[in-house]
């Protein structure tokens, strides 16, 4: 019998996504063959362990399934080793700590507050509750100040450097990265779970072979199902077997952490579709697609920016932008709802050195992946970036509001969600 309750709860869902702009830089939309494989039986399967190590029988196709997730992973990436069962961004950082770091260590990463994550040492996570976690920040230009990183891990001597981000619109410097995480020997991880589709469309450079691991969710700009990869240089061996922390015996350490570490089993439908995700993202369009998402988000820039908004670090570089709306009279949560009523979907963020409370900051936080899958470019985003402007500036009136709905609606019509 149908549940008719989720199925129209699923149903508005769609309704909301298909008539509206998703702008919030971490969403994007999936391709029906990935939504295929997320539905399918291999659900139904457990199956701890790996390929070919399985505690339990009939586990014959699911060995292949993420066999082959594995290995698009690594030809993707140009690596050695790709764990490809991590449930989200968030466990697979977690895995990471388990396999590198003891408790107590000491951990530098970005403070949440200036565009880290959570799992990057906020002291309310496990990261910056079971490891001594130091915190760097950005400057007042919104970059990251390299001078300042440098002279942090020359002075606490971190065990591991943690380096990505969820509201930094600029490229990273991968290589300055590693000569800071080596000031102290620490290991370097790059979280790239934002940038991961530009990384391999060649629209941002790659931590491949400067980082010691690189980790990604699959479900941002790689444009899969939730999910995560942990990807490394080394020599693959028996997971059930203990090895010591060397660079050699990544690929072990990793494979340990998960499972018997952290994980129990795998989610099989949801390692078959990364692999269809990483399929996808192999073919030549999706380059196209990177580069078009970096050109989106700078034409909305400009635009935003000729009306008078302050972008953090003055625009971007990657697929998002952080918008400080200090100057407009407007905080954050009060920017998020008065674009929701208008069909335009962001989320509310704090800029560096907010002087306001997270739950209500003074920024917002715009992203092109999801608008860019719909098939826009520069000339949408020019109209995208008038609407942005106009709903912020009718706050409150909810007649304007609804009329720039409208607009929006007739839009997305003509762009509709991949099939």
């Amino acid at each position: 019998m149908e549940d008719r309750e989720i199925t129209e709860l699923i149903a508005a869902e769609t309704a909301r996504q298909t008539e509206g702009l998703e702008m919030i830089p971490s969403e994007n939309h999936t391709s029906g063959n990935v939504l295929k494989a997320l539905g399918s039986r291999l659900t139904d399967k457990y199956s701890e362990g790996y390929p070919g190590m399985r505690y339990y029988g009939g586990c014959e196709f699911v060995d292949k399934v993420e066999n082959v997730a594995r290995d698009r992973a690594k030809k993707l990436f140009g690596v050695d080793h790709a764990n490809v069962q991590g449930y989200s961004g968030s466990p697979a950082n977690q895995a990471i700590y388990f396999a590198l770091v003891d408790p107590g260590d000491t951990v530098m990463g970005l403070h949440l507050y200036y565009g880290g994550h959570m799992t990057h040492g906020l002291k309310v996570n496990f990261s910056g509750k079971y490891y001594n976690s130091v915190q760097y920040h950005t400057g007042k230009d919104g970059l990251l100040d390299y001078e300042e990183m440098a002279a942090m891990a020359a002075k606490e001597k971190p065990k591991m450097l943690v380096v990505g981000a969820t509201a930094y619109p600029r490229i990273f410097d991968w290589q300055k990265l590693r000569e800071i995480a080596d000031i102290s020997g620490a290991w370097l991880l790059a979280d790239i779970s934002h940038i991961s589709g530009l990384v391999v469309a060649g629209a941002h450079p790659s931590p491949v072979g400067i980082a010691d691991v690189v980790m990604t969710t699959t479900h941002k700009t790689l444009r899969g199902p939730r999910g995560a990869l942990i990807l490394c240089n080394g020599n693959p061996s028996e997971p059930l077997k203990k090895v010591e922390r060397t660079k050699e015996n990544l690929p072990t350490l990793i494979d340990r952490a998960i499972i018997p570490g952290l994980q129990g089993g795998p989610h099989n439908h949801q390692t078959a579709a990364i692999a269809v995700a990483l399929r996808e993202a192999a073919m030549p369009e999706f380059k196209t697609y990177g580069h078009q998402i970096v050109s989106n988000a700078k034409r909305l820039a400009d635009v935003l920016i000729s009306k008078g908004y302050q972008l953090v670090t003055g625009g971007t570089d990657n697929h998002l932008l952080l918008v400080d709306l200090t100057s407009k009279g407007i905080s954050g949560a009060d920017a998020e709802k008065a674009l929701g009523k208008a069909g335009i979907t962001v989320n509310k963020n704090t800029v560096p050195f907010d002087p306001r409370s997270p739950f209500d900051p003074s920024g917002i936080r715009l992203g092109t992946p999801a608008l860019t899958t719909r098939g826009m470019k520069e000339s949408e985003m020019e109209i995208v970036g008038q609407w942005i402007d106009q709903a912020i500036s009718a706050a409150g009136d909810d007649k304007k509001l609804s009329d720039i709905r409208v607009q929006v609606y007739d839009m997305c019509a003509q762009f509709p969600l991949p099939s």
